[in-house]
């Protein structure tokens, strides 16, 4: 089936929202824009706290990109000249038509969200965020099997540790610990420079008390029951399963 690329990204303030609708155009950092930023076809808009009970942690509406520019800040925004990004590069989406969406696709927890490469298909089938993650095959394999064996996660989930934001492939969340779940490629992770990387990484996300758990692709294509073996013993190890909600109000 062909999928329609598509990308969630976040509208920060909400005095933005009715410029976004009335001008129909999104802008994203060049320096930090996913990778699918440029071939995008559908845009949505994930709306955070500022937006009220009602509305906040959801995604609502969406758009179909008609045309991708280049431009600087001070184009997209002249009466802010003194901003310290003025001369930056931004992408600037020009929108169709704003649509809401079937039924709002709702964060089930309160979490870090920057932007979220997805389809067309996902947005419109999505049960929460989780479910519009549109990553690697292997990634998607996993998330699938946690879903069917009812092991909630959190999708790329970013967790700041020893000053630094780390994104996690999977954070799964138990009574007495976290468990970071990753999904190695077999050609990147290789890599003399990559193994170092996700060496330095796991170290210091288990000083922080994380539990890392690493698996190849050859696993997960081929023998992902022994994959969840391990998953299953290292949440019985922490006490089982929490809920991340729970966790940041502090009832555990």
């Amino acid at each position: 089936m062909t999928k329609h690329p598509a990308l969630v990204g976040i509208v920060p303030r909400k005095n933005l929202w009715p410029k976004i609708k009335e001008e129909k155009w999104y802008h994203i950092p060049v320096e930090t824009a996913p990778k699918n930023a440029t071939f995008v076809k559908y845009l949505a808009f994930y709306f955070p706290k500022a937006f009220g009970e009602r509305n906040q942690y959801k995604v609502i509406y969406y758009a179909p990109v008609l045309d991708i520019e280049i431009k600087k800040r001070i184009e997209l925004f002249p009466e802010e000249s003194e901003n310290q990004r003025a001369n930056k590069d931004y992408f600037q989406f020009r929108l169709g038509s704003i649509k809401e969406l079937p039924k709002p696709i709702p964060s089930k927890n309160w979490r870090r969200i920057v932007h979220i490469p997805t389809s067309l298909e996902k947005l419109l089938n999505a049960e929460e965020i989780n479910d519009l993650w549109d990553t690697s095959p292997l990634e998607e394999k996993m998330y699938k099997e946690l879903k069917r064996r009812q092991i909630e996660t959190e999708r790329q989930y970013y967790v700041r540790v020893g000053g630094r934001f780390y994104c996690l492939d999977f954070g799964i969340f138990c009574r007495k610990g976290s468990i970071d779940l990753e999904c190695d490629g077999e050609r990147y992770h290789n890599l003399p420079d990559a193994l170092a990387r996700d060496r330095e990484r796991n170290n210091e996300l288990t000083s922080f008390g994380w539990r890392v758990l690493r698996f190849s692709g050859k696993e997960i294509n081929q023998t992902i029951k022994n994959c969840f073996r391990k998953i299953e013993r290292t949440i019985g190890n922490l006490g089982g399963l929490a809920k991340l909600g729970e966790l940041q109000r502090g009832i555990y």
